[in-house]
């Protein structure tokens, strides 16, 4: 099968890709099996792992998958994810990031674009109980951006102890790949303040000012509820919400620290990057070219359309999400997954 994508016939535009994957992506073939994990801090992170044939093999390399912005471990591309996986035979297993796996965190918090705390805990809980097993990770949208700035400061940490070059400079982590990134917050945020987009942010606002109301009481006056429930873009929501929840100054602030790009540099895990240039969240001109043309271990793949977590290709009746098999294919090269292993439909 060609590695290029041609977009679905019946799926022309950017908007049609976004939210014909959407509607389209299949819900069954796996089920998830949950497991909570307290955290250093108290709170707590559910894990769903996919029951897939995989999933069923104690020494197969296991992937990380992680969602997008009010996602969850069992979005529509989450799941063809974990099956593509379990064709390979990788098992997976994907982490909700806290307050969306269907109960609210306990902590007076959310979760954000540059969180990698949580996904550093759960990768070091999996590197010990599974010590054999090559670990690998797969990121949508926001969860791509955390997956991308965690490659980052890992190899930064271990290039301040180690040294360019020595061995186990990527860390737990043995490959990674990233679909539909915000890698410039900043740009992204202000790209969406625009045409059709505001509908996209429309739908993920109402369902963040409800996580912010019923929390309302916990949060106190750490944030400004009466601007945050009124926002109307990205930027007041988290200049008057997100910011100052997580320790930022301000929007600008949390958009700078927490932006993937300025971290790409310093991956040295072999990471495939998976982007549209008519992606409706980010516009093209906040691709990062350069950066990947920099670092051997960036392999950027950049289609002229897609949308956003689209890449929808082939006909109704036999459709394919290009996306996620790319980043599978990329793991599963990697890692050295079982090609005989088929996903076991449930």
């Amino acid at each position: 099968m060609s590695d290029a994508f041609v977009p679905a016939w019946w799926l022309p535009g950017r908007h049609a890709q976004t939210v014909g994957a959407r509607a389209t992506r299949p819900r069954g073939g796996v089920r998830l099996a949950r497991e909570r994990l307290t955290t250093p801090d108290g709170d707590f992170l559910d894990l769903d792992w996919a029951e897939t044939a995989a999933g069923g093999l104690s020494d197969a390399p296991l992937t990380v998958v992680l969602h997008g912005l009010e996602g969850s471990a069992a979005s529509g591309y989450a799941l063809e994810t974990y099956r593509r996986l379990g064709g390979q035979g990788i098992a997976a297993v994907g982490l909700n990031f806290r307050s969306c796996s269907g109960e609210l965190n306990r902590a007076p918090r959310l979760y954000h674009s540059g969180e990698t705390g949580d996904l550093r805990y759960v990768i070091g809980v999996l590197a010990r109980r599974f010590p054999g097993r090559p670990l690998a990770a797969i990121g949508f949208s926001l969860g791509g951006n955390v997956l991308l700035k965690y490659l980052g400061e890992e190899g930064q940490r271990l290039q301040e102890r180690r040294g360019v070059g020595a061995a186990e400079e990527g860390g737990a982590l043995v490959a990674a790949a990233a679909v539909s990134v915000p890698y410039d917050l900043a740009a992204g945020a202000a790209y969406t303040e625009h045409g059709v987009a505001r509908a996209y942010v429309w739908r993920l606002l109402r369902s963040l000012k409800r996580k912010v109301r019923a929390r309302a009481d916990a949060f106190g006056d750490r944030i400004d509820l009466d601007c945050a429930l009124a926002a109307r873009t990205f930027r007041e929501f988290d200049d008057a919400a997100t910011a100052p929840l997580h320790g930022f100054a301000g929007a600008d602030d949390y958009y700078r620290r927490s932006s993937s790009a300025g971290y790409l540099g310093a991956v040295r895990v072999p990471t495939r990057l998976i982007h549209a240039v008519d992606d409706p969240f980010l516009p093209a001109a906040a691709l990062p070219r350069d950066a990947a043309a920099r670092n051997a271990a960036l392999d950027l793949r950049v289609t002229a359309r897609g949308g956003h977590v689209g890449f929808v290709s082939g006909p109704p009746w036999r459709r394919v999400y290009w996306g996620e098999r790319m980043a599978a294919e990329h793991v599963a090269k990697v890692v050295g997954g079982r090609r005989e292993v088929r996903a076991v439909t449930l």
